[in-house]
């Protein structure tokens, strides 16, 4: 049975990757929303002291960037070039995404181990040469499969469309190198059994168990009709199939055939975050590659749903494509990066709107967080002096809120940090902040503060310790969601000086009551979260 990324021996990182996202557009808030969520995924698992690789990056092969940059009267690298330097890595860092590599299948660090790795399939025995005829969608890179195709309407009446992109398929017919890909039905479907959480959700998973149920066919890992891709090396005629050579990043970004220490420390993924239209590529192809050259398999791999505009998938050729900037301009980055991960459970379809943002924003992250974090820090402004007071009349409704964090840090750290359920994570963290905000409203700490005896003060002060003590332990829970406000606050409460970097926190140990200590200066800074004017979507 091959190994899983689970079961890596001697490996060190804690390694995840996006898709490699197909440059023949800029990107949009589906890309956006797997790519977040691997960066959020990664800094949970730093901030457990972890060793982590994050891999993004961009596919940039293939007859559809081709076509594209022939529409724009470039060359294809050209275009490629231009998108990725002015459009997808200025948004990864817009949104703050701390990606280690980020790897161009144009780089000749990919492309060399390509060809070894497809050229030492070849010499195994495991490509031959062959025929083939039958639909193609240039969208997805893809040879159809007829019992996938969907019956046209209107303009395409009468065609047979992909059900992705709905637009027509093109017959094509070629002489091309195939991959075995029949003869590992079996061993894919004993894999899937000895690992039933390799694919994730479990609707994704019944799916490509039935799907390799029923046969596989050969696949063709070559195309002859155009010439912009990875030449096949014993056969310049023909170049890579655009998706054998995507796939192989994964490898290649780590180390594959260059760098072997890197290699066995890193490779394979612990987790591949997908989008669930590319589900058959990294589930069914990716695993039967990896079977034929002994090499271990992922340890997960997890489909997010699509996001939905007006009941369609949000994408750039159904003309739903929403730039994320339209988005954190008006709501902030560190809201965006909260807000679909918050509002939509991951592995599900969810639909978008900028009223659900809006009134999420102003309920939750204003009004419950925000607010909660201006009130404690005015408080001991106010009442000592911006010194946090030692707490020294805790009594059962203390207790309560300690309590209260220790459930959301282990309740968190399950869900975020091994589930990938980052909605359920998110809202037991705010669970526990509308907790904090009960207590104070039930303590009613500007009530006690006009009891001057020093019974009175010391209750006050053991309120206002208990707020900001709780606070700093939200800080380092939403580090990884959203660490620009996370830090904010850290600062707000003294912690930075006291406990040094946000960063260094363990989530694990956020739960410990008593951290922040008594005396540390908390300032009343920026609001978190401001009033947003009202602004139509």
């Amino acid at each position: 049975m091959a190994a899983t990324g689970s079961e890596k021996q001697g490996a060190t990182a804690y390694y995840v990757s996006t898709p490699i996202y197909y440059v023949n557009d800029a990107p949009h808030l589906g890309h956006a929303y797997t790519t977040v969520a691997g960066d959020v995924l990664t800094r949970w698992h730093r901030q457990r002291g972890e060793k982590v690789w994050y891999l993004t990056g961009t596919d940039e092969h293939g007859q559809k960037i081709m076509r594209t940059a022939e529409a724009n009267n470039v060359t294809p690298q050209a275009w490629c070039d231009k998108l990725v330097e002015e459009a997808w890595k200025p948004l990864w860092e817009h949104l703050n995404i701390a990606n280690d590599d980020f790897i161009r299948t144009t780089e000749k660090r990919h492309t060399d181990r390509v060809q070894e790795f497809v050229q030492d399939l070849y010499d195994k025995g495991e490509i031959y040469k062959g025929g083939y005829e039958g639909p193609y969608c240039v969208g997805c890179e893809e040879y159809k499969l007829p019992g996938d195709l969907i019956d046209g309407e209107g303009e395409f009446a009468g065609q047979k469309l992909c059900p992705i992109h709905k637009k027509p398929v093109e017959l094509l017919k070629e002489e091309n190198y195939f991959f075995k890909l029949s003869e590992y039905g079996p061993k894919l479907l004993e894999f899937y059994a000895a690992n039933p959480g390799f694919i994730q959700p479990e609707s994704a998973r019944n799916e490509i168990v039935n799907f390799v149920e029923q046969g596989l066919q050969d696949l063709s890992i070559s195309r002859s009709t155009f010439d912009w891709g990875v030449p096949v090396p014993w056969d310049d005629k023909h170049v890579i199939y655009v998706w054998i050579d995507a796939l192989l990043n994964y490898a290649t970004a780590v180390g594959y055939g260059a760098n072997q220490e890197k290699f066995d420390g890193t490779f394979p993924a612990d987790v591949h975050l997908i989008g669930k239209d590319i589900l058959r590529f990294h589930t069914v192809i990716w695993p039967a590659m990896l079977m034929a050259q002994g090499l271990p398999l992922p340890g997960k791999v997890v489909a997010n749903g699509w996001l939905m505009v007006g009941g369609e998938k949000m994408s750039k050729s159904n003309l739903t494509g929403i730039k994320p900037q339209d988005l954190t301009s008006h709501f902030g980055v560190d809201a965006y990066r909260w807000y679909f991960l918050r509002a939509i459970a991951y592995g599900s379809d969810g639909s978008f709107s900028w009223e659900d943002f809006s009134a999420r924003y102003t309920s939750e992250l204003a009004n419950d967080y925000g607010n909660l974090a201006s009130r404690v820090a005015a408080m001991v402004g106010k009442y000592f002096g911006g010194a946090l007071p030692e707490a020294t009349a805790a009594g059962d409704a203390e207790r309560a809120v300690q309590e209260g964090l220790a459930k959301a840090v282990a309740t968190a750290d399950l869900k975020i940090g091994e589930e990938l359920d980052f909605q359920s994570g998110i809202l037991a963290i705010f669970d526990f902040v509308k907790q904090v905000n009960g207590y104070i409203t039930e303590q009613e700490p500007w009530k006690v503060a006009k009891d001057t005896t020093p019974e009175g003060q010391a209750r006050l002060a053991t309120i206002l310790y208990t707020a900001a003590e709780a606070l700093r332990g939200v800080a380092v829970l939403l580090n990884s969601v959203m660490p620009v406000t996370s830090q904010s606050l850290w600062e707000s409460l003294g912690a930075e000086e006291s406990l040094g970097a946000l960063a260094d926190q363990k989530v694990q140990d956020a739960g410990t009551w008593g951290i922040l200590p008594a005396g540390a200066t908390v300032t009343k800074g920026a609001v978190l979260f401001p009033r947003l004017e009202e602004k139509p979507a």
